[in-house]
C-alpha cells in the first residue's frame, strides 16, 4: 500500500526514532503545492493528503484527502497559579503567511475578563499529509506553561485513541551502558485499516489528555511569553516511523517480536525479532542491518548482518529468526547504518515456562501498585503477573486506578488497599476521612487497609508519629471498632525502617492499633544483606539509612521487645537508573531481587510487594526518562520486554513458593553465607560470598553521580571462592535469572565456586550440629 509522503520541515530538535503501534507502510517521497482560500469568515489551507478549515469562533478542523473531517476543536486552555483555569471564548481566523512565505492561518483567540492580560494566537500551516499547529501565549507571570491544553475531538474513529512514546537509544558520552531517551509523544487515532493519524508533541501527559483536550505544555519564548506546538500527521505506518519520516531524520529503527512481552514458553522455541527501518531522507539509501544476541553470561547466541534498500520517506523491515535459549535471558542489539549515519535499538527476549504455584493465600509475593499500564491488554498483563508468581496487589478498589477488585477475585488473587490521609486535617475532617475510607476498604474486599504512604518525614527523627496517630490511624481504628468491620489495619508504609518514628509510635500507643507493620526498605549501592555499622544512619540522598537488611534486623529487635506483628514490605525495589553509582546495574538488580526475597522469606516477612512492574512514570507511560530515578523501578523495560529482574522475581517465587526456612548456614570462612530452605524438591540452599564487600559500583571512574556501568553480561565479582562440599546425588545450580547448571559430583563431593551473586543449589544436604548450628560438610580450597 502506498500513500503520499509527509513534508519535512526543518529539524529543530533532536532526531526522532522509534517505539510502538500497529502495522506497516510504504510511503512515496515528494511535496505537493499548498492552496489557500478565505471567504465568509472561513479560511482553508490544502496540501497533498490534508486540509485545514478554520472558522469564526476558534474552530479548527483537520480533514483528510477526501475532505472528511477527522479532528475538530475550537478552544485553548491556560492555567494561572493565582486565578485558575481559563478557556478561550472564541476566535477569529485570518489568512496570512509565515516569515518564509508559507501560507498560514492566524487564529486570534478571545478570553473573558477573568483571564486578565492572557493572549493566545494560533499559527497553523500545512505540508503533504502534515499540519503544524503552534500557539503563542502571553500574559501574567503567574501563567503555568505546563497547564496549556488545546481542544480536539476525533471524528468517528474505528479504534480507541492511544498514547505512544517516541524514543531513541543513545550511547552515554560519559561511558557505560546505552539507554533510551524520549523524543516526543504521539496521541494516535485510527480510521479503518489504512488511515492513521497522530498529534506529535515534544512532551504531553497522558493523564492530562482526554477525548476533548490534548496537553500541550509551553516552552519559554526568548522574545517573551511561551509557545506550544503540535504536529499532526496522516499516515499508514507506525508512530516511530511516522516521526522519523515526518521530522526528516535520516534513519530510524524500531524492534518488535512475535510474542507479548518478548517471552517464550520453552527452550528451543523460534523467536522472531523484526527490525522496522524508516528513512526520513530525500533519497533512497542502502542500509546494513547488524544483529547480535548475548546471554546473561555473555555467550554470543547470534550474530548476523543483512543488507537492504529503503526508498526516500519509506520503510523497510527485516525479521531475524532466533532460537530461544535453554534458560535465562537473551539481550539483543540491532544497528542500522548507511554511510556515516546509524541508529540502533535494544530489547530483551527470554524463556519463562508456565508454573503451577501452590502457596495460595500463604504466598509472600505481591506487587506494590495497581496495574496501570495494561499493555497489550489487562488479561495479558495479569497472565504475566501470575506466571511470574505475583499473588497479591497492594491497591485495588472500585473507581480507583488500575483494575477493580473483581478482576483479581476472578483469578484468585488477593488484594489490599492503601489510601492517603492528610496530617493537617482538623479532627472533624480526620474522623470523616476515616469513616469514608474504611467504607471504601471494606467495600473493596481488602484484606488489609494500609493507612497512608510514607508519612514519616522528616526521616529518622520520629517527629511525625504523633500527628499520624491523631489524624489518621486512630480515627480509622476507632471507626472500625464502631462498625465491627474485620479488615486488618497496617500503619502507613514508612520510607525506610525509621526506628525513631517506630519508637515514638509505640510509646504513643500505636502498636496496639495495627495488625501488621508496613515499611519500604529503600536501598542504595549496598547489597541487600548489608548491615551498616552503628545506629547513626544518615538519611541523606546517599545515606546508610537506605539499606535493606540492617533495617529489617532493627525492626525484628523492636518486635522482640514490644511484640510480634506481621511484617509487610509494601514497597521493595531494585532501581536501574543507567550509569548511576547509587543505583543497581541490570545485573546487580537481578541478583539483588533474588537475595532480597530470600532474606525476606528467611526473616518471616509476610508479604513483599515489589515496586513496580514497569519502567515508567504514572501519567506518562513508556515515556523514556533516563534522569528520573522514579522511572527505573520496574521489573519490565519501557518496551514491555523483561528486565533480568523479572526473571529473578520469578526464580525466587518458584523456589520459595512452598518453602520453609530451616536456618542460616555457618562456614569457617566468615565471608561465606547460606540460607537453607526445605522445598517439595528437597533442600534449596542459597549461597554467596562477600570477599568483594557489600558496596556496589565502586570500580571505574565516577564523576558526581555518573558511573560507567558494565554491560549486563559482564561478571562484576572479581574474587571467586571455591568450596568442596559433600554430595551424594547430582547437584543443580540455579542463578538469579533461572539459568540451570548441573554440577558434577565425584567421590561424594562437588566443587562450588562462590562470589557475590546469590545462587540456589539443589542436591546439597545441610546438617545441624550439637550446638544447633546449620552447616554443610565442606572444605575451602585456596585459590
Amino acid at each position: 500500500m502506498t500513500s503520499e509522503a509527509f513534508s519535512r520541515p526543518t529539524l529543530d530538535r533532536r532526531r526522532f526514532l522509534g517505539a510502538a503501534l500497529a502495522a506497516g507502510v510504504v510511503l512515496v517521497a515528494g511535496s505537493t503545492p499548498i492552496a489557500a482560500y478565505a471567504a465568509a469568515g472561513d479560511v482553508t489551507l490544502t496540501a497533498g493528503g490534508i486540509s485545514l478549515l478554520a472558522s469564526t469562533g476558534g474552530r479548527l478542523a483537520i480533514r483528510d484527502a477526501a475532505g472528511v473531517t477527522r479532528s475538530a476543536g475550537s478552544k485553548f486552555q491556560v492555567k494561572d497559579s493565582v486565578t485558575g483555569i481559563h478557556l478561550s471564548t472564541g476566535g477569529t481566523p485570518t489568512l496570512t503567511a509565515l516569515p518564509d512565505g508559507t501560507p498560514a492561518i492566524r487564529m486570534d483567540y478571545t478570553f473573558d475578563a477573568a483571564a486578565g492580560p492572557t493572549g493566545v494566537t494560533g499559527w497553523f500551516s500545512v505540508g503533504t499529509s502534515h499540519a503544524v499547529l503552534e500557539w503563542d501565549i502571553t500574559g501574567a507571570a503567574t501563567l503555568v506553561p505546563d497547564g496549556f491544553l488545546f481542544s480536539r475531538a476525533i471524528q468517528a474513529p474505528t479504534a480507541p485513541d492511544d498514547y505512544i512514546a517516541i524514543t531513541e537509544w543513545v550511547r552515554d558520552a560519559g561511558g557505560g551502558i546505552p539507554y533510551e531517551d524520549t523524543l516526543g509523544v504521539a496521541h494516535t487515532s485510527t480510521w479503518g485499516t489504512a488511515l492513521h493519524g497522530l498529534f506529535l508533541l515534544d512532551r504531553s501527559r497522558q493523564a492530562w489528555t482526554n477525548a476533548t483536550w490534548v496537553h500541550a505544555p509551553g516552552v519559554a519564548d526568548p522574545a517573551g511569553g511561551w509557545t506550544s506546538r503540535a504536529d499532526f500527521f496522516f499516515s499508514e505506518t507506525r508512530p516511530s516511523a511516522t516521526a522519523t519520516i515526518g521530522r526528516g531524520r535520516a534513519l530510524g529503527l524500531e524492534l518488535t517480536t512475535d510474542r507479548d512481552f518478548n517471552l517464550y514458553e520453552s527452550p528451543g522455541d523460534q523467536m522472531q525479532l523484526t527490525a522496522l527501518v524508516a528513512n526520513g531522507g530525500t533519497a533512497a539509501t542502502s542500509v546494513d542491518l547488524d544483529l547480535w544476541v548475548r546471554s546473561f553470561d555473555g555467550t554470543l547466541l547470534a550474530s548476523t548482518t543483512t543488507t537492504g534498500s529503503v526508498a526516500a520517506a519509506d520503510t523497510w523491515q527485516h525479521t531475524f529468526t532466533l532460537t530461544a535459549p535453554a534458560g535465562g535471558i537473551a539481550l539483543a542489539e540491532v544497528v542500522v547504518s548507511s554511510g556515516d549515519d546509524e541508529a540502533f535499538a535494544r530489547t530483551n527476549l527470554a524463556v519463562l515456562p508456565s508454573y503451577d504455584y501452590q502457596a495460595g493465600a500463604d504466598g509472600m509475593f505481591g506487587i506494590a501498585n495497581y496495574p496501570w499500564l495494561q499493555r497489550p491488554n489487562a488479561d495479558a498483563l495479569l497472565d504475566l503477573w501470575q506466571k511470574a508468581g505475583i499473588g497479591l496487589v497492594r491497591i485495588a478498589y472500585d473507581g480507583g486506578p488500575g483494575l477493580p477488585p473483581a478482576s483479581f477475585d476472578a483469578r484468585g488473587m488477593r488484594h489490599n488497599i492503601e489510601l492517603q490521609p492528610s496530617l493537617d486535617a482538623t479532627d472533624a475532617e480526620a474522623t470523616a476521612w476515616a469513616a469514608d475510607k474504611l467504607a471504601v476498604a471494606v467495600g473493596a474486599g481488602a484484606g488489609y487497609f494500609e493507612v497512608g504512604n510514607e508519612l514519616n518525614r522528616p526521616f529518622n527523627t520520629g517527629d511525625a508519629a504523633q500527628a499520624y496517630l491523631d489524624k489518621a490511624l486512630r480515627p480509622v481504628f476507632d471507626r472500625r471498632a464502631a462498625t465491627g468491620d474485620t479488615v486488618k489495619l497496617m500503619n502507613n508504609g514508612l520510607a525506610g525502617m525509621d526506628k525513631p518514628w517506630v519508637e515514638n509510635f509505640i510509646a504513643a500507643g500505636g502498636w496496639d492499633l495495627i495488625d501488621a507493620f508496613a515499611y519500604h526498605p529503600g536501598r542504595g549501592n549496598f547489597t541487600p544483606d548489608y548491615i551498616p555499622p552503628g545506629d547513626d544512619w544518615s538519611t541523606g540522598s546517599d545515606g546508610t539509612y537506605w539499606n535493606f537488611y540492617g533495617g529489617l534486623r532493627q525492626l525484628k529487635a523492636l518486635m522482640a521487645e514490644h511484640g510480634e506483628k506481621e511484617i509487610w514490605l509494601t514497597e521493595a525495589y531494585a532501581p536501574t537508573k543507567p550509569n548511576s553509582w547509587w543505583h543497581d546495574t541490570y545485573r546487580h538488580a537481578a541478583e539483588n531481587v533474588l537475595l532480597t526475597l530470600a532474606l525476606a522469606k528467611a526473616e518471616g516477612v509476610r508479604c513483599v510487594c515489589w515496586y513496580q512492574f514497569h519502567d515508567s512514570v504514572l501519567g506518562m507511560p513508556q515515556v523514556a526518562d533516563p534522569d528520573n530515578v522514579e522511572y527505573h523501578y520496574g521489573l519490565m523495560n519501557r518496551d514491555l520486554s523483561p528486565k533480568p529482574s523479572l526473571l529473578a522475581y520469578a526464580t525466587a517465587a518458584r523456589t520459595l513458593d512452598q518453602a520453609t526456612f530451616r536456618g542460616r548456614l555457618t562456614f569457617a570462612d566468615p565471608q561465606t553465607f547460606g540460607l537453607w530452605f526445605d522445598t517439595p524438591d528437597g533442600p534449596a540452599v542459597v549461597l554467596w560470598n562477600r570477599a568483594d564487600g557489600y558496596l556496589l559500583n565502586t570500580a571505574g571512574q565516577r564523576t558526581d553521580w555518573h558511573f560507567p556501568a558494565p554491560e549486563v553480561w559482564v561478571d562484576p565479582w572479581p574474587t571467586k571462592t571455591t568450596l568442596v562440599v559433600a554430595a551424594t546425588t547430582a547437584v543443580r545450580q540455579v542463578d538469579a535469572v533461572g539459568q540451570v547448571r548441573q554440577l558434577p559430583v565425584a567421590g561424594g563431593k562437588v566443587t562450588l565456586t562462590l562470589d557475590g551473586a546469590p545462587r540456589i543449589h539443589y542436591g546439597l544436604v545441610p546438617r545441624t550440629d550439637s550446638q544447633g548450628k546449620h552447616t554443610l560438610a565442606c572444605t575451602p580450597v585456596q585459590n
